[in-house]
């Protein structure tokens, strides 16, 4: 339902500021350029789906090899104690548990073309525990808001537009970004566990605890390497090891003599079908932010935010960063133009341009998570699944700013 609420929003609003442009100021371009920009955006939305398709079809029907080899299932009984007590409206031998497995250690790595697929893998075997075809389960919620809070060990991307920029050490983001990114994760996911009341039991801590020390682990390894070395060994490791499943789940499938090839075809057409469901729910949110941006009414905001922020008397430094923070949440790729805008105005290495990086990688862009996995399901009542992403958003930027002062002053 917020969902619903948060399109019609961006709609009313970019109106009433094309109105107010025109009233006050005789602008009579915006509304061109609000009309341009959401067919542009509507064309962008079939060509992200489109994009989709071929990255859909490879990996969907590389998931069916797995599952039909049965590592998938092997996966969720490794994984059950902690994804059951997260999950329990889910069955510990249920597929979708190796699915959501695969998906969240896809994103850990950065590895988004591979997350996606095996995300929405996750959500087609959650809708067929579902009883209410139109409605999200608590399960789904909390999938997509460990997608929307979007925990990264290794932010290949981003230390690449930084080295690209000019940056003297491309990686120094490294660890403000997986401390943000690690902050925002445990949030949205302590929040949920008490709206859905589920009890954090000694093993769900211990399972959290783990994952905060191998974040902690990972940064203490990172931080030792050199810019160059550190960008080699994450891309090296995160590829060599998706390459390592396709290779394990053949194999395996060889192993017991299945028919590799036909039960490939068999997924990579369901890849197909999923691509083109989810360009409807693309197009609608794509449109609605584009128009909203278009209006200028993101401008606006900043505007104030930076005014209040100098009358309280604090550091507008920070400010500057904001229009990568509200895109965050919106598109992947607006947020990336904006992030690049701050570098280029300012510099890769002044403070606002790490802040802009830091903000950037701390989570996921929640608005297309929303449209695509619950577009690929045909889920429309939502529930609060809106309201706890934005919660995982604003508390990755929080904690991107906190540390961003802390480690670049």
């Amino acid at each position: 339902m917020i969902l619903n609420y948060i399109w019609i929003g961006f709609l009313v609003v970019a109106f009433l500021m094309a109105a107010g442009e025109t009233i006050t100021h005789g602008n009579f371009d915006i509304w061109s350029e609000i009309m341009n920009s959401s067919f542009s955006q509507a064309s962008f939305a079939f060509e992200v789906s489109l994009g989709l398709t071929g990255v859909l079809t490879l990996w969907m029907g590389i998931m069916r090899v797995g599952e039909h080899a049965g590592v998938i299932n092997g996966m969720a009984r490794l994984i059950s104690p902690f994804f059951s007590r997260l999950f329990p409206g889910i069955p510990k031998d249920h597929p979708a548990m190796g699915a959501i497995f695969m998906n969240v250690s896809a994103n850990m790595l950065g590895l988004d073309n591979a997350a996606t697929p095996m995300g929405l893998r996750a959500m087609q075997e959650m809708q067929s525990l579902n009883k209410e075809k139109d409605r999200a389960t608590d399960a789904m919620i909390m999938f997509l808001v460990l997608n929307s809070s979007g925990l990264c060990l290794i932010p290949v991307s981003i230390m690449m537009y930084r080295a690209q920029g000019g940056a003297a050490n491309p990686s120094d983001i490294f660890l403000p970004i997986l401390i943000a990114t690690a902050i925002a994760t445990l949030v949205g996911l302590l929040a949920l566990c008490v709206k859905q009341r589920i009890r954090l039991d000694r093993v769900l801590l211990s399972w959290l605890g783990g994952i905060a020390l191998a974040v902690g682990a990972v940064a203490w390894i990172f931080s030792s390497m050199t810019p160059d070395d550190a960008q080699k060994w994450s891309t090296f490791i995160a590829n060599f090891i998706l390459f390592s499943v396709i290779i394990g789940f053949i194999g395996v499938a060889c192993w017991k003599r299945l028919r590799v090839y036909d039960i490939f075809i068999e997924g990579a057409k369901e890849g197909f079908k999923t691509a083109v469901s989810i360009i409807p729910y693309l197009v609608a949110i794509l449109v609605a932010i584009g128009m909203f941006r278009a209006s200028g009414a993101l401008d606006v905001f900043t505007g104030w935010v930076e005014s209040l922020v100098e009358w309280l008397g604090g550091d507008t430094r920070w400010v500057g960063a904001l229009p990568t923070m509200l895109m965050k949440p919106l598109s992947g790729s607006g947020s990336c133009a904006m992030m690049l805008d701050v570098m280029q105005a300012n510099g890769a290495d002044a403070f606002v341009s790490k802040l802009a990086a830091a903000v950037r990688g701390s989570t996921d862009t929640t608005f297309y998570i929303l449209a695509v996995y619950f577009g690929s399901v045909g889920i429309s009542r939502t529930r609060y699944a809106a309201g706890y992403a934005l919660l995982a958003d604003l508390t990755g930027a929080i904690a991107a700013v906190f540390v961003s002062y802390l480690f670049f002053g």
